[in-house]
């Protein structure tokens, strides 16, 4: 059992998601939300695009550049990122799915995790 609330846990990991972006992507979301339901953990980011990003995703296939080069930038980080989740939760991360929105510049991120987390933390 985790010494947390599952409010505290979801902050924690926004916490370190919104670091791990900043680090590794080169800025943070405006806005992170965590959601932890039973062994999925789903992140949501709002905000994440810079501004030439923006200014790409208007030309013709910018849009799908943008993706690609997000998607890759993420699979090229993925252990860190799999290793800040393990820790927070202490449970292995079984598999990662994550998608970017260039209409709305927000990006999901989610968790499939070993056990049911949601069972073992404080009530």
């Amino acid at each position: 059992m985790l010494d947390k609330t599952k409010g505290q846990l979801e902050a924690d990991i926004s916490t370190v998601i919104t670091k791990f972006e900043k680090e590794n992507l080169g800025r943070g979301p405006k806005e992170v939300r965590t959601f932890i339901i039973q062994d999925l953990i789903l992140v949501r980011l709002k905000g994440i695009l810079t501004p030439a990003e923006e200014k790409l995703i208007s030309e013709v296939d910018g849009a799908q550049i943008v993706k690609q080069v997000r998607r890759r930038l993420i699979e090229s980080s993925r252990s860190i990122l799999e290793n800040l989740i393990e820790e927070k939760i202490n449970a292995k991360v079984i598999t990662l799915h994550t998608d970017i929105s260039t209409r709305t510049g927000e990006r999901i991120i989610i968790f499939g995790m070993e056990r049911d987390v949601e069972e073992g933390l404080k009530k």
